[in-house]
Parts: C-alpha cells; structure tokens; sequence
C-alpha cells in the first residue's frame, strides 16, 4: 500500500461549475485595473503561471508582487463566496467516499495543486472534503511555477519516496509532473481530458471517476495495474 496519496483538487475531487473563473476575473481586475477580456490555458497550470500568461493576453507585464496581490484578492473572494461556491459547485461522485476509505486504511492525504493554499483550503472545506487533508505536507501554487516541482516539493515535506506515493488528478499535466518525479499516477478523466487522451500521456491507470471505492483502494496498494 502506498503511504500518500498526492490529490489534485479541481475536476478531481470538485467541480466550481464556473465559479471559480468568475472570481478570477474578478481578482485580476481589482490587481491590474483592467478586465480580464481573455483568460490563459488553466488546466493543470500553476495560479502564477495562469496569472502572467492572462496578464500577457492583455499586454500587461506584471511580476511577483502583483500575483501576491492577487492571490489575496482571489482567497478573499473565494472566502466571500463561499456559500454560492457550495450552492453553484459540487464534489465529484465518489470523492468524499475515496477520501474517507483511504482515511481507514492508514494513507496519509495531502493536495498537489496549482491554487494557492487558502484557496485549495476554501474549496475542499465547503464540500466536507478536507477533514483528511495533511495540508502541511501539500504543494500549492505560490510555492513553485511548475507541477513537477510541487510534486517533488510534497515528497520532501511528507518524508517518503517516490516509490511510497501516489498522485490522483484528471489532466497530462498532473501525469507528467508526477513521472518527472518517479511517483505512479492514477488518472481520472472527469475533467476536460478523456481516458484515451491521459493512456497517451503515459498514466499507469485510468479511471471514468471515483465512485468504485473498493477498486480505488486496491489500486493504491498497487493491484489490478
């Protein structure tokens, strides 16, 4: 059995249903004073990536202050909205019960993801989703620009190899940053990226999304591969 599992969070365990591109735009126009017309490729992107490659579509240079100032505009209004996040989002079938099934096998938990901590907590917290969540061994997007040094990150803060970890997500991304540090992958296509497209990028497993709990866990402990 693998000792941790490394879960993204948006299309893998959540979905905002557009809530969360509303409050992007609303935090980068209240940083840069400008609307944000056009929004940079997000899907498995780190949130400063996504914040300087927007900014550039509106030909605004910016640097790290300015995506500081934006990360806590877009916790703000996340914690704002938390209520209409609940109401308009919704976790993903079999997530909360994936979560509480590796809860009772002894897996230690944790979040790899492009947003920023406060965010990815907000996220999961309305959904019921963090109560077996280590977030001081996560890697979240103010610490590094690139998904493969967040995964290594992870690794480092929980102590363990690569060979002990698993990471959980739904985009090439999230399989390439976790093979750039020899951690197995197990895919699941309930984002915007379909089963074939995620066997090409190379993922050990796929999966249609979380609900067989029973085949999940077993996956972790490196069966049925």
């Amino acid at each position: 059995m693998a000792s941790l599992v490394l879960w993204d969070i948006d299309h893998t365990l959540i979905d905002t249903r557009g809530v969360g591109r509303e409050l992007s735009a609303a935090a980068f126009e209240q940083t840069l004073g400008q609307p944000m017309r056009e929004q940079a490729t997000i899907d498995g992107i780190t949130e400063p990536v996504i914040f300087r490659e927007t900014a550039k579509l509106q030909g605004l240079t910016t640097d790290r202050s300015d995506f500081e100032r934006f990360a806590n505009a877009l916790s703000e209004g996340h914690l704002r909205r938390a209520a209409e996040l609940r109401e308009r989002g919704h976790a993903l079938p079999g997530a909360a019960t994936a979560l509480d099934a590796l809860d009772a096998v002894g897996v230690r938990q944790t979040v790899v993801s492009g947003n920023v901590r406060p965010v990815a907590e907000i996220k999961l917290s309305v959904f019921g989703l963090d109560r077996h969540i280590r977030w001081d061994i996560g890697a979240y997007g103010e610490d590094r620009d690139m998904r493969a040094d967040l995964v290594r990150l992870s690794l480092l803060q929980a102590g363990v190899t690569a060979a002990d970890a698993v990471l959980i997500g739904d985009t090439p991304a999230d399989v390439e940053g976790a093979h750039a540090n020899g951690v197995r992958v197990i895919a699941v296509a309930s984002g915007r990226s379909n089963e074939a497209v995620l066997r090409e990028t190379g993922a050990e497993t796929v999966l249609s999304d979380l609900r067989d709990t029973e085949l999940l866990v077993k996956l972790i402990g490196g069966e049925g591969r």
